[in-house]
């Protein structure tokens, strides 16, 4: 009996280790496709069976440990030069799109200088004001297909931050069009597409 106790003890500890081991470092799998060697990376389309379930997928937060890993850095670079690359050429991408199924986008900040594109792990939206309206949409990951969909225009996002070495939160607000790209992109995250939330075609 005493042995059956100890093994089970054992047995539980392990599993729980490896499931620590397993939310606290990237997967085998992602460390490959983001270190390949191609400079951007393949885009999900609901157009293929396999994608549209990953597509579907609710996202994974990102450890303290893989925000400050060089696997980070290379993932939010491809994200951003995928995106912006002219096959692609869209407004915000989420890391599901890119196979990656982790709380991250890459949003072009229109509504800052230059119209840069930023990076945003952990994010999540904590708040919105106002009333909801309607505007038209697209997704890299729906071609050939556009929609109107009612989304806030005054909200508050937040998400982490490496700061000399360290991982903190922060929140910000974002309000008119870039609003609108960060609730599309959050959506993602959630296995929710825009034509989910179609008002009209």
């Amino acid at each position: 009996m005493k042995t059956f106790n100890i093994c089970t003890a054992l047995a539980v500890t392990l599993g729980a280790l490896c499931a620590c081991a397993r939310t606290s470092g990237w997967s085998e799998y992602e460390t490959a496709l983001i270190n390949a060697s191609d400079s951007l990376m393949r885009v999900l389309t609901v157009n293929d069976e396999a994608d549209s379930l990953l597509l579907r997928d609710t996202c994974q937060l990102l450890s303290d440990e893989m925000l400050l890993s060089e696997t980070y850095t290379v993932l939010a670079e491809k994200m951003v030069a995928t995106v912006t690359s002219p096959e692609q050429d869209g407004v915000g991408i989420a890391g599901p799109q890119v196979g990656i199924s982790r709380r991250v986008v890459a949003v072009m900040r229109f509504d800052k200088e230059g119209s840069p594109f930023e990076v945003y792990p952990n994010i999540r939206i904590v708040a919105v004001r106002g009333e909801r309206e309607p505007g038209r949409e697209g997704c890299l990951s729906v071609p050939g297909r556009r929609g109107v969909v009612d989304r806030w225009r005054d909200i508050d996002i937040q998400y982490s931050v490496v700061k000399s070495g360290a991982v903190l939160d922060t929140t910000e607000t974002i309000t008119g069009f870039t609003a609108v790209i960060f609730q599309h992109e959050c959506d993602h995250l959630d296995g929710v597409i825009y034509t989910d939330k179609l008002v009209q075609n």
